[in-house]
């Protein structure tokens, strides 16, 4: 069972996407800041993560950033999502793929099983 991990501040959107995961048959963790994703990354252990471009702490652009420096965590698929226009930056940053906020959650399952099949 594929592993994603939620990077959002929001509590009421990341326990609907973690709901709407699991239902489609993902193991779900998440995080509220930026400077969680390490630990989250090492004790999960997750196929991709979702992250939010705001963040408590930080902007998902510098966590982006921050995973590209690691070994480790270099081909980790990240999905960005934001309502600002930054796909550019994240795009540069690293982010695999950036979703324009409001969008279609029922989509999302689609989408990671993709990126995850093309991991294979």
């Amino acid at each position: 069972m594929p592993t994603i991990l939620i990077v959002e501040d929001d509590h009421t959107t990341a326990r609907l996407l973690q709901t709407l995961l699991e239902m489609d048959g993902f193991r779900v963790c998440s995080v509220q800041r930026g400077a969680e994703v390490p630990g989250a990354i090492t004790e999960q252990q997750p196929d991709l993560l979702l992250m939010d471009y705001r963040l408590i702490d930080m902007n998902g652009i510098e966590v982006i950033r921050r995973l590209r420096a690691e070994p480790a965590t270099q081909k980790l698929p990240v999905v960005m999502a934001s309502g600002m226009d930054i796909e550019t930056e994240a795009k540069e940053a690293g982010a695999t793929v950036f979703l324009v906020k409001p969008f279609e959650p029922d989509a999302l399952a689609g989408l990671f099983h993709s990126l995850l099949d093309a991991r294979v």
